[in-house]
């Protein structure tokens, strides 16, 4: 049976993903793209570095889950559902399955081996890519990174802006407005990788996600007869996107949708930004400077004074990544870097100019207004 493979690469950071399923490593080609320079290289030989092998079959499923369950084991939560974990410390394995999902793993920590097996191609595909980048991660912490609750744009030069705030405060809507109106180089939607550098500044990587965009907002940057076109036509956006949102879409229906207090929003795979709307994918960058936004329904953008700092909550953890604890050893390290890294980098970025910004839902206005305010 042909394999076929996909190499992710960032700051010297490596993973290969393996799969006798196109579907697989398409999926990771596609979900990580220009961000992590996604690749596809030949499957034969592949054997040094960080790997991943992903196998759909019904029988290995059965195998594997049946090997951990036979063993001592203990039960936790992962990707929301249950996952049950056998560790064998003498030969440095940790085996896992998750019965609802149909997903078992092997895991050695120690030779960067990770092999995911499924019964369904989709499923294996996801869990592969969620379990490549979490592989990356942790060479990139290891190498003295620390990850930061931002979104980032790069101009001219690599120098890059990033944006703070928490869930709803327009760390999205900030870097979409400057990368569609202006043409900045999307780096990340929702976090970045950062590093203090030989220069006496920060280095930026982005973390490839799925960006969550709102109905209004996809069509304020004139996107959702784009997104309706491609679903028409067969094209798919990122499978954890709720199933109204996809009927939405393609019955045109701009309204936006809610649930218990919470938008129900498009889920745009970081390759779709330019594939589907021409927005161009920045690799790396340099802080040049931080934005505090706040959207406000019918404000006219203006700028305004900023108490805002950086604190604790702007950076990432091994504690605010309940939802994917690092059961299987793939990070090795908190999940947000060390505190040395993180006390630099938060040091270093307080030197940059802090903007303080109100937007209203005009996304032309609110790019003249960031442009002017960032001098670009």
């Amino acid at each position: 049976m042909t394999a076929h493979a996909v190499r992710l690469e960032s700051a010297g950071a490596s993973v290969t993903v393996v799969s006798s399923e196109r579907a697989v490593t398409d999926w990771s080609a596609r979900y990580f793209g220009p961000w992590w320079k996604a690749a596809e290289v030949p499957a034969e030989g592949v054997c040094a570095g960080s790997l991943v092998t992903a196998t759909v079959d019904d029988s290995q499923y059965d195998s594997a889950a049946f090997a951990v369950t036979q063993a001592p084991h203990t039960s936790t939560v992962y990707a929301r559902a249950q996952l049950l974990v056998a560790r064998d410390v003498s030969a440095g394995v940790i085996r896992a399955v998750g019965p609802e999902q149909g997903l078992a793993y092997r895991s050695e920590p120690g030779t960067g081996r990770l092999d995911v097996i499924g019964r369904d191609a989709e499923g294996v595909a996801t869990a592969t890519a969620r379990l490549a980048r979490e592989m990356m991660r942790g060479q990139l912490l290891r190498d003295g990174w620390a990850v930061l609750h931002a979104s980032a744009v790069v101009a001219e030069g690599g120098r890059t802006v990033l944006t703070f705030g928490s869930k709803g405060a327009g760390k999205t809507t900030t870097a979409l407005a400057l990368a569609s109106g202006r043409g900045l180089g999307l780096l990340a939607n929702d976090r970045v990788f950062v590093r203090p550098n030989d220069r006496g500044g920060v280095d930026v990587l982005p973390w490839p996600a799925a960006a969550a965009v709102g109905l209004g907002l996809l069509e304020a940057l004139g996107w959702f007869e784009i997104a309706r076109g491609r679903l028409e036509g067969g094209d798919a956006l990122h499978p954890t996107q709720d199933e109204r949102v996809t009927q939405a879409l393609l019955a045109g229906d701009r309204t936006p949708l809610w649930e218990n207090g919470k938008e129900l929003k498009t889920q745009v795979c970081p390759g779709q930004f330019t594939s589907w709307f021409g927005v161009p994918l920045a690799t790396e960058g340099e802080a040049a400077a931080l934005l505090f936004p706040r959207v406000e329904a019918g404000a006219a953008p203006a700028e305004e004074e900023t108490g805002r700092t950086l604190g604790a909550a702007d950076f990432m953890s091994g504690a605010t990544e309940d939802r994917y604890p690092d059961v299987l050893g793939l990070v090795g390290v908190d999940g947000g870097g060390t505190e040395a890294a993180r006390r630099e980098v938060a040091r270093r970025l307080a030197a940059l100019p802090h903007h303080g910004v109100v937007l209203g839902h005009d996304l032309g206005a609110n790019a003249d207004l960031l442009a002017k305010t960032l001098g670009l």
